[in-house]
């Protein structure tokens, strides 16, 4: 081999999907390449011309068009074009293509592009998938997952032990001895119909209503000396927790952990199947993270919980490492932060006493999406009944608010940079105060208000009275829609944060500071996208909070064109997916995990990927403008302005979260 085409192979071998061929496919394309120069401006592809060449951009650029003349790609360095007509029957082209710079072009020969698909199953797949590269690299990383993909009843091995309500203590407990269970499911005859109706083997309806386990036996019966006769209806309990057969072991876990069980009644539709026990899912996933929410609930001082943030990494780290999607690691880590701040909300009450009003504990941001990683801060509130009174209560709820926020910054949760907390006076608020707040920025939108929209307008509860919290979400749900305005100014703060892809769909890298030559994954990729798909989710009365099942709400509307949420989803998924593992190879490393990514870190493929995926974004943000207008005096509308007279700096400025 001569040492020009020492070169042609090493420069194929930097990039997908010619990165990972064995060496003897790497050599052949070496030594068949023909190289060709075109000037800027030059035609190189013209619609229906036959093609029998793969072409590989050496140097230079190129751009790709509809047939409409719209533009379709733009393509640089170590890109190819060519192959999907390559594979259509007819050999013709598609899209023409014109160099805009001068490029230097590879020419692979036809026959030698079907013998690297025949012989590698890998480039085929790339080349086949073309512009669905995303959606195949996403899905299959989500199949490699089992605990997303393993359906509950494959872990049922025998049929649930049932009682009658009229069934004595005695009787019941000789059962669940007999059958060697730990729990019972009560049921009466019925003769009306609701979610837990189900027909029995007598021919007979059958309503579940509630369950015995053996911790009742030691809690409500031994603990409280109720006699052997007692029935089963005075001690079951009633609120039961129940998940259909062919869920997820993944949300058979989260069930259990988030609702504090360790017995969870399985149903195929409304028939009673089987009882799943925390331990069924122990044998089954005995690495997983999610069982440190158990541990977090038994600690009984801040310091205690504060011990158990080193096994919070730990755990993440092993997620990732088993092939956890995205979903899957944000959603775990989101369980867990809520569990600590529970926890830490029922050590206040225990030390200040009960609380004076109703109130509610609220996360906001990346919590409150099930959606932070590992280094996410806090960012919570408080909410209160009206008849709160400052001057009576003010003191217990500071003290509340202090004990909390103090004990998650110990256990790992940083103290939020903006002073969103409920520390701070003005975000410890009665709900009227909050619905006051919330109309106001919808109302008349400037800059300070848009930012506090983009973190307020994600709110979970964590603990109290939960309605008051989806008072408030009401709230948003119904009046966003009915404020272009305050839609029009939020799309145009949206657009703020671009992707870092420069004309050329090179990377625009940091330039200065400590992450120079990197991409901040957040505050380009992630964050970016979260802010536009709020916008879609709030324009369509959407009362969803995590990002993924706002797309499926933006998707019901039609709001955006047929794929467009599709792609999101997937962009979404793969960027989130590079920051995470980024984050758990730093954790490894015994280095501080962060969000800006090296793209010289990743593979060839990865790169592809991301770029897709900002392009993606880049798309969405342009769609904002057309979308979201901003009406004036005259009823008229003038795209892109803002009653806010130009973006606040703090608004740009701040990432949120």
């Amino acid at each position: 081999m001569n040492v020009e085409q020492l070169d042609i192979r090493g420069h194929m071998a930097q990039f997908a999907p010619f990165d990972d061929l064995p060496d003897a496919l790497l050599d052949r394309i070496a030594g068949e390449v023909e190289i060709r120069y075109f000037q800027a401006g030059s035609e190189l592809l013209v619609k229906d011309q036959p093609i029998e060449s793969l072409w590989y951009i050496r140097s230079g650029a190129v751009e790709m068009y509809q047939r409409s003349g719209r533009l379709f790609n733009r393509l640089s360095e170590g890109d190819i074009f060519g192959y999907s007509d390559l594979l259509r029957s007819n050999r013709r082209v598609r899209y023409p293509v014109s160099a805009i710079e001068d490029t230097l072009i590879y020419f692979i020969p036809g026959d030698v592009f079907e013998t690297i698909c025949d012989e590698d199953d890998d480039f085929a797949e790339f080349v086949e998938t073309g512009g669905q590269r995303l959606k195949v690299t996403v899905e299959q990383q989500r199949d490699d997952s089992g605990l997303m993909t393993t359906r509950v009843r494959k872990l049922i091995n025998r049929q649930p032990q049932m009682v009658e309500a009229s069934m004595s203590l005695q009787q019941a407990a000789w059962q669940m001895r007999d059958a060697n269970a730990t729990c019972v499911l009560v049921v009466d005859v019925t003769e009306t119909q609701s979610a837990y109706t189900f027909t029995g083997p007598d021919g007979r309806h059958w309503q579940l209503n509630g369950i015995l386990t053996d911790r009742d036996f030691c809690t409500r019966v031994l603990a409280e000396g109720k006699s052997a006769q007692t029935p089963v209806g005075d001690v079951m309990s009633r609120k039961v927790i129940v998940i259909q057969s062919d869920e997820s072991v993944y949300e058979a876990m989260l069930c259990m952990l988030r609702n504090q069980v360790h017995h969870l009644p399985v149903l195929h539709r409304r028939q009673p199947v089987g009882v799943l026990h925390l331990s069924d899912i122990v044998r089954h996933e005995t690495h997983s993270s999610l069982f440190l929410v158990n541990n977090i609930f038994v600690q009984n001082t801040p310091e205690q919980l504060a011990r158990l943030a080193p096994e919070v990494r730990t755990g993440f780290v092993r997620m990732v490492s088993d092939g956890a999607n995205s979903e899957m690691v944000c959603r775990a880590l989101a369980t867990i932060g809520r569990a600590f701040t529970q926890r830490l909300i029922e050590l206040a009450e225990a030390e200040l006493g009960p609380a004076p009003v109703p109130y509610c504990f609220m996360v906001l941001g990346s919590m409150a999406r099930e959606e932070p990683t590992i280094n996410a801060d806090q960012d919570n509130a408080l909410v209160f009944d009206d008849r709160y009174d400052p001057v009576r209560h003010g003191e217990y709820f500071e003290a509340l608010a202090s004990f909390v926020c103090d004990g998650l910054a110990a256990c790992g949760y940083a103290y939020c940079k903006g002073d969103v907390m409920a520390t701070n006076p003005r975000w410890r608020q009665p709900l009227q105060v909050w619905k006051e707040y919330f109309t106001e920025w919808m109302n008349e939108p400037n800059g300070e208000r848009l930012l506090h929209s983009s973190i307020f307008f994600d709110l979970a509860p964590v603990h109290g009275e939960t309605p008051m919290v989806e008072a408030l979400q009401d709230l948003i749900a119904d009046l966003a829609p009915q404020r272009p305005v305050f839609l029009a100014a939020l799309a145009r703060n949206a657009k703020n944060r671009t992707p870092p892809l420069g004309f050329f769909r090179q990377f625009v890298m940091e330039q200065d500071g400590e992450h120079r030559k990197s991409i901040n994954l957040k505050r380009r990729g992630t964050a970016p996208l979260t802010d536009l798909v709020r916008v879609h989710a709030l324009a369509c009365g959407s009362k969803a909070q995590n990002s993924f099942a706002r797309l499926d709400d933006i998707a019901q509307t039609k709001l955006l064109a047929d794929g467009v949420t599709e792609r999101l989803r997937y962009a979404f998924e793969f960027m989130s997916m590079v920051r995470i593992r980024h984050q758990a190879d730093a954790i490894e490393r015994s280095a501080e995990p962060d969000n800006s990514v090296d793209p010289e870190n990743i593979g060839s493929r990865e790169r592809h990927h991301l770029k897709d995926a900002f392009e993606a974004i880049s798309n969405a943000q342009k769609f904002l403008s057309f979308r979201y207008t901003m009406p004036s005096k005259s009823g008229s509308s003038q795209t892109g302005a803002s009653s806010s007279g130009g973006p606040d700096s703090q608004a740009s400025q701040r990432s949120r979260r």
